[in-house]
């Protein structure tokens, strides 16, 4: 069943389209991240969900009703922002009640849920304190009860971890994923982070110019991008010049190796291959080059080498050994598995 729809939407501020025919169906209970670069939409989106911003044109509907028009106040929805958006004045478990006040819950019931939503993000003896008495993680994790008391249809999240440092960003990714699945909650999650979209999300929306690009699982995004704009987004990507053949035959540099999709390319299309530095073989059969860098990664190591034919650098992503006895200078070869490559056609100047 279908919790949140966006249909063919549209909208615009002056003469900046931010969105245009957005199209998004989010399934009960799972999470989607819109990932996308800064100004390609994903906010917006989000705010047209909460009511903040009204399309233009075309439909959002919730559980198959129509709330295109419907105030923000009217919306069951929960919000959590990146800057938190605490009360200042109001201890932590007033901050997590104010919702249900608003909405005229009975004392014993608004105390009892208050109770439920601290246990749930682990704050209960964190109760009394204030918020400048918390640490940014632990705000957060207030923001979050705070939206998810009121129990609403959709949960909102607006890039909810960028003002974190990294370990605690990593800590509180996880901890978000694990009230989301624990309650069963709709959630959609507004991030530039491909890491992050690809550990949290159940699938994600890829978006660029006001358009979704991509619409997958984390696997299919990032194994098997359908635009070049995908690929080259989402993870590290080399990019090398190529020469298409028959029957899927694509000469990369004078390299000659078969890449599935060119079969629908003409013969001697010019193009780019896109491939990850994981799909690249270290003294395979391929191109010459010498080692710039060698990076150790922890569970790999990411080696650099510039390509004798066309003086670029190249990333391979090595795991764990291999690359052991690998040094800066050291003359190789780079092999390319095409299987995994993406193609995408040279456009050519209109004459």
């Amino acid at each position: 069943m279908t919790t949140l729809d966006f249909i063919s939407v549209r909208k615009t501020f002056g003469s900046n389209v931010a969105l245009e025919g957005f199209d998004l169906d989010v399934r009960e209970g799972e999470l989607i991240s819109l990932l996308g670069p800064s100004g390609c939409g994903k906010t917006t989106a989000l705010r047209i969900a909460a009511g903040f911003e009204f399309a233009d044109s075309g439909a959002v509907l919730v559980a198959g009703s129509d709330i295109t028009r419907t105030p923000a106040h009217k919306r069951n929805m929960g919000m959590v922002f990146q800057s938190y958006s605490l009360f200042p004045n109001l201890t932590v478990a007033n901050n997590v009640e104010f919702g249900l006040r608003t909405r005229d819950v009975e004392k014993g019931a608004r105390h009892r849920r208050v109770a439920e939503m601290l246990d749930l993000v682990q704050l209960t003896p964190f109760a009394d304190r204030y918020p400048h008495q918390l640490s940014g993680g632990q705000q957060q994790r207030v923001a979050l009860a705070r939206a998810l008391a009121v129990q609403p249809q959709v949960l909102l999240l607006d890039e909810p971890l960028s003002a974190l440092d990294a370990k605690v960003r990593t800590a509180l990714r996880d901890e978000i994923r694990r009230i989301q699945t624990e309650v069963g909650i709709t959630t959609l999650f507004v991030t530039h982070d491909q890491e992050e979209a690809l550990a949290i999300s159940d699938r994600i929306c890829v978006m660029s110019s006001g358009r979704l690009e991509q619409l997958g699982t984390p696997t299919e995004v990032y194994r098997q991008p359908t635009t070049a704009f995908v690929a080259r987004f989402v993870g590290l990507m080399n990019e090398l010049p190529a020469d298409v053949g028959a029957a899927g035959e694509v000469s990369v540099l004078g390299h000659r190796i078969d890449v599935p999709s060119a079969r629908a390319l003409a013969h001697g299309t010019s193009a780019h291959v896109l491939v990850r530095p994981e799909d690249m073989v270290l003294n395979g059969d391929g191109l010459a080059g010498s080692v710039t860098s060698v990076t150790f990664q922890g569970a790999g190591t990411l080696v650099g080498v510039r390509l004798d034919v066309l003086d670029r650098l190249v990333s391979i992503d090595m795991a764990r050994g291999e690359a052991d006895g690998v040094s800066v200078g050291d003359r190789v070869t780079v092999g390319i598995d095409g299987s995994k490559a993406v193609i995408e056609p040279v456009e050519r100047p209109a004459a």
